[in-house]
C-alpha cells in the first residue's frame, strides 16, 4: 500500500461550496451535428433541468464522505466492495451493470464490446448518466463506497475510446462538455480513491475464469490500454488533475490475501484523517 501524490487540497478550499448564484446554463451542443452523431434526448434535458432546479437538495451533507474503488476490469473491485459491505455498516454501491445490460431490452454493454466504434458513444453517454445518479442519490450512511465513478468513466474509458480512434472527435467533445458542466454545477466530489493496481495479465487471467458473457471478446491489449490510462491518471498525474487522496493497493494477489490487505488498510480507507474531498 502507498499513497499517490500529496492528495490534499490547498487550505480553505471546499469543493462543495456554492459556485455562484447565477443559474447554470446547460452545456452547448454546437458540436453535436453530423451523420452518425449521438442525439441529445429529452430524457437528458429533463434530468439535467431537474438537477439544476433541485441541486441544493443533492449536495452531500457535511461530514459525509464518498470513497471510490478504482481499477481495471477484473482488478478485484467486487471483492473489495463485498468485504466492506459484510464487515461494516457503510453504504456500498456497485456499478449499475444491470442497467447497462438492459436498456429497454438492449444490452449496450455487450454491444460496445462487439463494436466499440458504433456503440461506444451510446454506452458512455448512458454510463455518464447512471454514474451521475450514483453520485447524487441521497446518502443513507456517513460513508458511501462506490465502484468506480463518473470521473473514471470520463478520464479512463471515454479517453480510451477517443485515443484508440473508436470515438469521433465530435462525440468526445460533446461528452467532455457534459462532464465539464456536471463538475461545475453538481457536487460529484470524492473524498478518497482506492486504486487497486493490478497487472493487465493478471486481470486477463481472472477475466477468463469468471465467464461474464460480454467480457469473452475482451483482448489483453484492451486491458493494457485501460491500465495505462489509470496509471497516467492516478499515478503519474499526467492525464487529468487528481485533487483528492489516492491510496494505492497492489492487487495481483489471490482473494484470501486481498481480504487480508483490505483488513490491513481498513483504517486508512475508512478514516482518512485530515483528508479533504476535492475531485
Amino acid at each position: 500500500m502507498r499513497w499517490s501524490g500529496s492528495g490534499a487540497a490547498g487550505a480553505g478550499s471546499d469543493c462543495s461550496s456554492d459556485r455562484g448564484a447565477a443559474e447554470p446554463v446547460l452545456p452547448s451542443c454546437r458540436a453535436w451535428r453530423g451523420e452518425g452523431s449521438c442525439q441529445l434526448s429529452l430524457a437528458w434535458i429533463g434530468f439535467f433541468t431537474a438537477v439544476v432546479k433541485y441541486k441544493h437538495l443533492i449536495r452531500k451533507d457535511a461530514g459525509k464522505r464518498i470513497i471510490c474503488i478504482e481499477g481495471n476490469i477484473a482488478s478485484g473491485k467486487t471483492t473489495c466492495l463485498d468485504y466492506f459491505a459484510q464487515t461494516t455498516s457503510i453504504e456500498v454501491l456497485k456499478e449499475p451493470l444491470t442497467k447497462w445490460r438492459n436498456v429497454r431490452g438492449h444490452n449496450i454493454l455487450g454491444l460496445m464490446y462487439q463494436d466499440a466504434s458504433r456503440w461506444g458513444i451510446t454506452l458512455q453517454t448512458y454510463v455518464q448518466l447512471t454514474m451521475l445518479e450514483q453520485h447524487t442519490r441521497p446518502m443513507i450512511s456517513p460513508i458511501r463506497m462506490m465502484e468506480r465513478s463518473i470521473h473514471s468513466a470520463k478520464h479512463v474509458f471515454v479517453e480510451n475510446l477517443y485515443r484508440s480512434g473508436k470515438m469521433p472527435e465530435v462525440d468526445y467533445a460533446v461528452l467532455s462538455e457534459w462532464f465539464d458542466w456536471i463538475q461545475n454545477n453538481i457536487d460529484v466530489s470524492v473524498d478518497l480513491i482506492v486504486y487497486l493496481q493490478t497487472s493487465p495479465k493478471v486481470c486477463y487471467e481472472r477475466l477468463k475464469t469468471r465467464c461474464r458473457e460480454e467480457e469473452k471478446v475482451i483482448p489483453l491489449e484492451y486491458l493494457e490500454a485501460i491500465h495505462e490510462l489509470y496509471e497516467e491518471w492516478l499515478i503519474k498525474r499526467a492525464l487529468f488533475e487528481v485533487s483528492c487522496p489516492v491510496l494505492v493497493i497492489g492487487a495481483d494477489h489471490d482473494m484470501q490475501r486481498m481480504v487480508e490487505k483490505y483488513e490491513e488498510n481498513r483504517d486508512q480507507i475508512l478514516n482518512p484523517a485530515n483528508r479533504q474531498r476535492c475531485l
